[in-house]
């Protein structure tokens, strides 16, 4: 693999820390104004290859490895740097809570940025947004785990003073975005002949079967889902008629908090008293582009650091379990959907129509993404991570990475920038301005969302020619990336500047992306996962080595036979090494068979040496 992500993330470290550290204070922002999301998108940038990779840790001062202390080195060093991050930490979980010291999740400066035109209304601008919850869930998880190790290094009472109050602001932020996503959660419920139902069953009728067969099979596969729903208790989703005849149904998240979402009850006091959960404007129906963001940041919350480290509080376990069965009904609604028939998926007939009528590759690779995350967490079988794999590859052709694109090609706007813009239904009746613009969302991340499930394949395929394929495609899509960094100014070494990868595109920038920077990120920790996974091998390859090892063991059996290892020092050194070697072999014959071949073949050479030594010794021919 091309990617080299140690290096890789150690020079998005020297340029993230150049771009948002000046005069001995953290400034926040880049491209776009400063928002609790692209806020925390900024500080995930460090803090969250600090605390999912071992190799970048910053919590032990005196473990951090020295090239790490040189690419931070703007933050100071290796004491000093844990410091500032408790401080930079502290200051965001303030800066993004009312007066009151509640949470607060907007997407101001997100919603419809400058290259779309009109800007949002004041109202609309402070309306949460389901993309800071899951980035503040993903950030309060990593300063929780980050303040936890630090704690116990710690001698000086006020660090200590200071990271009890930042552990309380992490704490309260994360309870308050657990509780939004679960008042974002969407079941939309409709009639199988209605345009949202035959846009359904024409997507999932790839044999052309009658249109009231595909409606049965559809309700018989999503029985069980539909069952669990039904049981939902807490937070939004709840719905009376998913069990009519002739009705079909969509769950996922909405972009906000759904209209009428009903509060969680809090059972912490304290949560109970500072945390606010205002009323929700949302459609209430699932987007898949929120559906993606909410499914990741779902997963920080049962990840195994997380459950090792015991970062939720009783209260949090509560509403994680609440998330967890959403987040599963959810991957199995769309792996269903997606993977239904008995020939060629839905998923491969692109582009993805939504059940309102939109089409994009962009909504492919969503479902896409669904599907792998619901492979990953139920170990799927090869021919399937292959089917999505050729899905993969077909859209980074059709979203020219790996393709040239042509004039005026309408995949660069669509896909790479500006985007997609989501129009946020419900957004419009916010302030009592009922005929107000709906404001928009801009969803541009399609080439760092491929390669980051491209990656997630590759982790856990067994054929080794299909892992070859991925990887290969993960390095076209990193080519493609990398060109895409700015190669000047405050942001060089930084994302997005996507006219270096496509001459047709015109507008330059001179400031960071940190939400497209901190997806990069993403995409450089699930490349260092790969590799940190044990080697595939071959059942060819691993016979080869079963075979050498038998025949180099059996030839040093006959050495020691002849008496080899009585002879002079330096053949009893030579027999020492033949015994560590082969011992070496056995030991990893079944994790690395490659590298027990490679010693095995060393063993029959040395001894080889040693027949040949004797012959001559003797006269031998």
């Amino acid at each position: 693999m091309k990617i080299q992500p140690r290096q890789r993330l150690l020079q998005i470290w020297r340029a993230a820390a150049r771009a948002s550290f000046h005069d001995n204070r953290w400034v926040w922002g880049g491209r776009y104004q400063s928002n609790s999301i692209g806020d925390a998108e900024q500080l995930l940038c460090i803090m969250f290859p600090a605390t999912v990779l071992p190799e970048f840790r910053l919590d032990t001062p005196d473990e951090t490895a020295e090239e790490i202390l040189d690419a931070l080195r703007a933050l100071g060093d290796s004491i000093e740097i844990p410091q500032l991050l408790i401080t930079v930490l502290t200051e965001y979980m303030e800066k993004y809570t009312n007066e009151a010291e509640a949470p607060i999740f907007s997407g101001a400066g997100y919603f419809d940025p400058p290259e779309l035109g009109a800007p949002p209304s004041p109202d609309q601008e402070k309306l949460d947004v389901v993309d800071s919850f899951s980035m503040s869930i993903t950030l309060a998880l990593a300063t929780l785990g980050f303040i936890q190790v630090l704690r116990g290094v710690m001698r000086r009472e006020d660090l200590r003073q200071n990271v009890d109050k930042l552990e309380k602001l992490a704490n309260i932020r994360l309870t308050a975005a657990m509780a939004g996503l679960l008042r974002s959660f969407s079941v939309n419920v409709f009639d199988a002949n209605s345009e949202s139902g035959r846009i359904l069953c024409g997507r999932s009728n790839q044999s052309g079967l009658p249109e009231r067969q595909i409606v049965a099979d559809l309700q018989f596969e999503l029985r069980k889902i539909r069952s669990g729903l039904r049981d939902l208790t807490i937070g939004s989703g709840q719905t009376a008629d998913i069990d009519s005849p002739n009705r079909l149904f969509e769950c996922g998240w909405s972009w906000g908090i759904v209209k009428g979402a009903e509060p969680i009850e809090l059972r912490d006091e304290e949560a109970r008293e500072i945390i606010t959960q205002p009323d929700g404007v949302a459609q209430d129906k699932p987007y898949l582009y929120f559906t993606g963001v909410a499914l990741d940041g779902i997963a920080d919350l049962f990840s195994d650091r997380t459950l090792t480290l015991g970062l939720l509080s009783e209260e949090q376990r509560r509403l994680s379990d609440a998330l967890r069965i959403r987040w599963e009904y959810t991957q199995r609604y769309w792996s269903t959907i997606a993977t239904f028939g008995a020939d060629r998926w839905p998923l491969e007939d692109l582009p993805w129509c939504t059940s309102d009528g939109q089409e994009s590759d962009y909504f492919s690779l969503q479902v896409s993404s669904i599907v792998v995350q619901n492979l990953v967490r139920l170990r799927g079988s090869d021919a399937e991570y292959g089917r999505v794999a050729r899905v993969l590859e077909d859209l980074a052709n059709r979203g020219r990475i790996n393709r040239r694109p042509g004039r005026d090609d309408p995949a660069l706007k669509e896909l790479h920038a500006p985007g997609v813009r989501l129009q946020l239904s419900g957004s419009e009746k916010v302030g009592g301005e009922v005929d107000a613009r709906p404001t928009g969302w801009l969803a541009c991340d399609f080439a760092p969302l491929l390669l980051k499930r491209t990656l997630a394949i590759a982790e856990l395929v067994g054929d080794t020619e299909l892992r070859g394929d991925l990887l290969k495609l993960a390095d076209g899509v990193w080519d493609h990336l990398h060109r895409r960094r700015l190669k000047d100014g405050l942001g060089e070494d930084l994302w997005d500047q996507a006219g270096d990868a496509f001459d047709q595109l015109v507008t330059r920038h001179k400031l960071p992306s940190w939400y497209y920077t901190e997806r990069v990120v993403e995409c450089l920790v699930a490349a260092a996962n790969v590799i940190n996974r044990a080697p595939l091998h071959s059942t060819q390859l691993a016979e080869m080595a079963v075979n050498l090892l038998f025949e180099a063991e059996h030839l040093f059996d006959r050495e020691l036979l002849s008496g080899s290892q009585e002879s002079g020092p330096s053949m009893r050194k030579v027999v020492q090494k033949v015994r560590a070697n082969l011992q070496r072999a056995r030991a990893i014959l079944n994790d690395r068979p490659g590298s027990a071949a490679v010693l095995a073949s060393e063993v029959l050479r040395e001894l080889e040496q040693l027949a040949v030594a004797r012959q001559d010794a003797t006269g031998g021919t």
